[in-house]
């Protein structure tokens, strides 16, 4: 229990600081919705999601792989053969994405971005500095040095608001948000680099697991670029078909929803590490136990939280936005919140294929939920509108999070505590009909939601209590949450 307290611990500080990242970005959107205009601020999103596409393939699955083939490494020897070699495979495929990234400027420009050249040639800087940037995050990860990699983060996500936000309001719009973007990543990298040479010194790698760690990171390619598809690229096909401006109304209920995300990162981010060295020791039951408690405190978060946001959605984006955008994607958020709902459970799920190396099975997955999901959204998004992508989005997290569940049992079955869930859903409901009652009487002010929140939170954990939905060992665990 004691090493399951530590664990908690760990993804408690995560989980602190991803609290703080999603609250950074609540602090940005009404920065760049107020002050930017609507196809200036649709040009803002296409530029982040960009750059979580560009990772996703050219990087070949290597910082995954990291962290499955170096978690277990002792010597310094073998670390620096691992990191440099795949910091070197990185350098060149990276590289020669920006390169084509920077070539092709202007047509791309034309296609998505309202022929905003510049902003192109800096997102191909940026989007090389990402991939360098990852590799470092995931030596941090690699290695569970938690405190570390939750004060990196912390520190870039400050650097990254304080900067987009200054040249924002200083009137140097859309391209001064990007060049924050830019210079954030080159801090960061600096940093990241003087503190891992200074651990594990320089050496020139001689490649010799190139073959091994490809075999093993290649397979997810597939299913990274798919999972992007998913997650990402409806914003894509909204700006082809509508304009950008349609996309800066998508995008702030999209993230509101996105939220609960917020709740499996801190898991993700752990898991593959932790589970790799039970599973390789050969300890199944302490890997189920971890899977276990993992899938339910994720979705004792989510659960409420999905209840929460679908039914302020409106008033919340009216503050945080303005209020054309809010009638516009308050009915984004239900979609998106359930989708990250049904993501964060896959999350943990598909880290049974991941131990026993069959990334290509979720690489397959998410391949089929891509071409449905872009299949969907070519038909739907003319069709339908905004909405017709985030039904399309909810579609293929179903589908992927379903398949992800068949498949992995077939390896490993864990208990996913039916009962509990229910009791959550109860919990949520009763709930609900607080924030349903609540919402029509207060203001519709910041202060007035968010003291709704806390009420709806209170009752949410109470009726969890009285429903028994805890057992007593489960209470030291989530205290341990708390001792960071």
């Amino acid at each position: 229990m004691q090493e399951y307290h530590q664990f908690a611990r760990r993804i408690g500080l995560i989980g602190a600081t991803n609290l703080l990242i999603s609250l950074s970005g609540l602090i940005l959107l009404p920065i760049l919705t107020k002050t930017l205009p609507i196809e200036e601020y649709g040009t803002y999103v296409q530029v982040t999601v960009t750059i979580g596409l560009v990772p996703a393939v050219v990087m070949l699955g290597l910082p995954y792989t990291m962290v499955r083939f170096l978690a277990g490494a002792r010597s310094r020897e073998e670390i620096q053969e691992g990191y440099y070699s795949i910091v070197g495979i990185t350098v060149v495929t990276a590289g020669l994405a920006s390169l084509a990234l920077f070539i092709l400027a202007e047509p791309i420009a034309a296609a998505l971005f309202d022929n905003r050249v510049a902003i192109i040639q800096v997102l191909a800087a940026i989007v090389f500095l990402e991939c360098m940037n990852e590799i470092q995050y995931n030596y941090f990860r690699t290695f569970q040095q938690i405190k570390r990699y939750s004060s990196l983060t912390f520190f870039k996500t400050c650097l990254q608001l304080t900067l987009v936000c200054t040249l924002v309001l200083a009137g140097y719009g859309i391209l001064g948000a990007t060049i924050g973007l830019l210079v954030t990543d080159v801090v960061l990298l600096i940093i990241m680099s003087i503190l891992i040479v200074s651990e594990i010194g320089v050496a020139v790698p001689k490649f010799r697991h190139l073959r091994e760690y490809l075999s093993f990171g290649l397979p997810t390619v597939p299913g990274n670029l798919s999972s992007w598809v998913v997650n990402s690229s409806d914003r894509y096909v909204i700006a082809l078909f509508l304009g950008t401006a349609y996309v800066g109304y998508y995008s702030p209920g999209y993230t509101l929803g996105n939220i609960v995300n917020m709740f499996i990162a801190p898991l993700s981010f752990m898991l593959p590490a932790v589970l790799s060295k039970h599973y390789d020791d050969g300890n199944l039951n302490d890997v189920k136990t971890i899977l276990s408690y993992s899938m339910k405190y994720f979705l004792a978060l989510a659960i409420p939280s999905v209840v929460g946001l679908s039914l302020l959605s409106r008033p919340l984006l009216t503050i945080l936005s303005t209020p054309e955008i809010a009638e516009q994607g308050y009915l984004i958020t239900p979609f998106t919140a359930l989708s990250g709902l049904l993501f964060g459970s896959y999350a943990v799920i598909m880290q049974i294929l991941v131990l026993e190396k069959k990334t290509g099975i979720s690489g397959t997955i998410w391949i089929v939920a891509a071409i449905l999901n872009l299949g969907l959204n070519i038909i739907f998004v003319p069709i339908f509108g905004i909405i017709g992508a985030a039904v399309t989005t909810l579609l293929a997290y179903s589908l992927a999070f379903l398949l992800s569940t068949y498949y992995s049992f077939k390896y490993l079955v864990f208990d996913l505590n039916a009962a509990f869930i229910l009791k959550c859903i109860i919990a949520a409901a009763i709930m609900g009909g607080v924030v349903v009652i609540g919402g029509s009487r207060i203001s519709g002010g910041l202060v007035s939601i968010l003291l709704l929140v806390i009420i709806s939170a209170l009752v949410y954990t109470a009726g969890l209590f009285i429903l028994r939905g805890f057992k007593k060992e489960e209470i030291l665990f989530f205290k341990g949450l708390l001792r960071i």
